[in-house]
């Protein structure tokens, strides 16, 4: 029993805790994802509008938590050009993790697709240039974004497919490309697929996210997310690995890590 009260060091790749949904009480939370034994949360920026939100976080919160750069695909509108020519100059001016959240997305708008994928393109010459990593969000359209960075990939770039639900067969060609998986909430639901694909790949190609606010994990399915349940994600890999939750927090911290550039503060 004593064993379990020694925190892990488990990294989150992906939370949103710049979100509205935790004004409320965000020092308390922060407090429980570090008695949770979360030592890093990388930040997906979502639009111009969340970018201060963003770097207010990361100044409140020291190491804890780090910025990435980018439009999310939800976000992608008839104005993305002038929203990317912000963060463009963000990206100039001073470091970040990633550029992200990026991607596509064919669930809530299939409209806009043909400007999303100017977006993405756009995004991803970015990241080649600057030696970033990318964070990819793909909702309905995984095929799509895997064949769209196919194309793109010029042999050095690398990311997270973030939010993975995919087939063993997605998440080969993804492994193929030198990319990680994002595993999240999903992985605790019953049927939620991940059962018939975790099993079959290397826990090096794997990292951690919450997606928090969203997509809590079982036992807290429905309810507002937070990094803090990262360790119900981690056990859950490690019970399909066959393996430790040291042993699942101690390789997929490595992957984060060895993936994302290191701020200087």
């Amino acid at each position: 029993m004593e064993s379990e009260k020694i925190p892990m060091n488990l990294i989150d790749t992906h939370a949103h805790i710049y979100s509205a949904k935790f004004d409320s009480d965000r020092d308390q939370v922060i407090e429980e994802i570090r008695a949770a034994g979360v030592s890093r949360i990388y930040m997906p920026n979502v639009d111009v509008e969340t970018i201060d939100r963003m770097l207010d976080s990361e100044s409140r919160y020291g190491n804890l938590c780090v910025p990435m750069m980018g439009l999310h695909p939800c976000d992608v509108k008839e104005d993305f050009e002038r929203q990317l020519k912000v963060m463009e100059e963000w990206l100039n001016k001073r470091e970040f993790a990633a550029v992200g959240e990026i991607g596509t997305d064919l669930y809530w708008d299939k409209t806009t697709f043909e400007i999303q994928k100017e977006a993405l393109r756009i995004q991803v010459g970015w990241a080649i240039e600057k030696e970033l990593p990318i964070v990819l969000h793909c909702r309905e359209s995984i095929d799509q974004t895997i064949e769209l960075i196919e194309k793109a990939h010029d042999g050095k770039l690398r990311g997270i497919f973030h939010c993975f639900t995919g087939t063993l067969d997605q998440a080969n060609r993804i492994i193929q490309m030198g990319f990680l998986l994002g595993i999240g909430g999903v992985v605790t639901y019953k049927n939620g697929g991940l059962d018939q694909v975790i099993p079959y790949i290397g826990l090096e190609n794997l990292v951690l996210e919450t997606d928090a606010p969203y997509l809590a994990p079982v036992p807290h399915r429905g309810k507002r997310n937070t990094p803090a349940y990262l360790p119900e994600i981690a056990k859950r890999v490690g019970d399909l690995k066959e393996t430790s939750l040291e042993k699942v927090a101690e390789v997929t911290t490595a992957n984060a890590l060895n993936l994302f550039k290191e701020i200087s503060r």
